[in-house]
């Protein structure tokens, strides 16, 4: 990725809207990216995803490795002729979910080494098979390999991760080499500490990164610790390189995230959501488990620009969820995905228009007015 491959467009305070060019196509930020974790986004359709407004998917370097294994995918034809998404894929570096695993992971200034939670088989994950992994995945954005730790945890612990990360950064880009046609990002750790948070920003920076993200987050600090953290360590970032908030998160989030000078996000909750019955509106999260949906005729959202949520009524979308039919996983999958979207689209139409701010309190005014009164 060169210079100019991410283009800033427009500020609105700390509020950034972009533009990522890659050769797969352009991601325009604030970007929020669907979770494809084993090469599908759970009850969608890779068409029904790129309907909601995704420019980009996160595939999962972890589960990928384990099934059906990257050495496969590669040998036919790599993740995106895989699953048939011939859009931008940015991977994880998988560990997350190996530093989740603690009691089947051991750790040493070489990688790690673990059990996998499906069968018992051991791996060892390093910076270096990390990145031959997501290139044998052919992804169009790699992550480095870091060390996440849950929050709270003590100042020393904390430093240790920061540091080993920035070793593994280090080792990370040094295998990554040169490669045109994909990006390399550096994560950023240090927990709730800004004085650690600074040095691995300035660590990473020394490193030479395509873009940086903000790892160790949401893992157990309150909504209000994140954010303080994010409002220390944008500045310490590139201005002219793209920054991403990694497993981030609720609607909320993703606002105070985008106002605090985030480019990119992902998470797995909307569809996670969806499949557990909870639909995301402009009037806040629907629970179409509550009774009082079961005779309720008018759709989620009449005034969506998404179809689904016009065209079934509540009463079936209750139906759906109370029965576990599989059809309503898909809908309300979808429906949130599609409002995700709507979120960030609306949140860069109002910073080139220079009114972010009136459009956070509004979105959080109508959230906080709730669902329409039932009829």
């Amino acid at each position: 990725m060169t210079d100019q491959s991410f283009t800033l467009i427009a500020t609105d305070g700390a509020a950034r809207r972009g533009r990522i060019d890659t050769h797969r196509g352009e991601i325009h930020t604030p970007a929020f990216m669907p979770v494809g974790t084993a090469g599908t986004v759970k009850a969608m359709y890779p068409e029904q995803v790129r309907e909601t407004g995704a420019d980009i998917l996160l595939g999962n370097t972890y589960h990928l490795m384990l099934r059906p294994g990257a050495e496969r995918v590669a040998s036919l034809g790599g993740l995106h002729d895989f699953m048939d998404w011939q859009r931008p894929i940015l991977t994880d570096s998988g560990g997350f979910q190996v530093m989740s695993l603690s009691k089947l992971r051991k750790l040493t200034e070489s990688g790690v080494t673990f059990q996998s939670h499906i069968d018992g088989t051991a791996y060892e994950l390093t910076p270096e098979r990390s990145i031959e992994i997501q290139t044998l995945l052919d992804s169009d954005i790699v992550m480095q390999l870091d060390e996440c730790i849950a929050l709270p945890a003590e100042r020393p612990e904390i430093e240790r991760a920061m540091e080993l990360s920035l070793r593994w950064g280090e080792r990370s880009k040094t295998a990554f080499g040169q490669q045109p046609q994909r990006a390399l990002f550096g994560i950023v750790q240090g927990g709730d500490d800004p004085e650690l948070r600074a040095r691995s920003a300035a660590g990473l920076r020394s490193i030479g990164f395509d873009g940086y993200a903000v790892g160790g987050l949401a893992v157990g600090e309150p909504q209000e610790v994140m954010f303080r953290v994010l409002g220390e360590i944008t500045p310490e970032l590139p201005v002219y390189r793209p920054r991403y908030l990694m497993g981030v998160g609720k609607p909320d989030d993703i606002l105070g995230g985008i106002g605090r000078g985030i480019d990119m996000f992902d998470c797995v909750h909307p569809t996670r959501a969806g499949r557990h019955g909870h639909a995301y509106t402009r009037f806040g999260v629907i629970n179409l488990k509550n009774a009082r949906h079961k005779d309720d005729r008018r759709p989620l959202d009449e005034a969506s620009p998404n179809p689904n949520c016009r065209r079934f009524s509540r009463a079936y979308l209750s139906h759906l969820v109370k029965l576990e039919e599989i059809l309503g996983a898909m809908i309300l999958s979808q429906i949130n995905l599609s409002y995700y979207q709507e979120l960030v689209i609306g949140a860069r139409a109002a910073i080139e228009a220079g009114t972010f701010e009136t459009f956070a309190a509004e979105t959080r005014a109508a959230w906080a007015q709730g669902d329409l009164p039932p009829l």
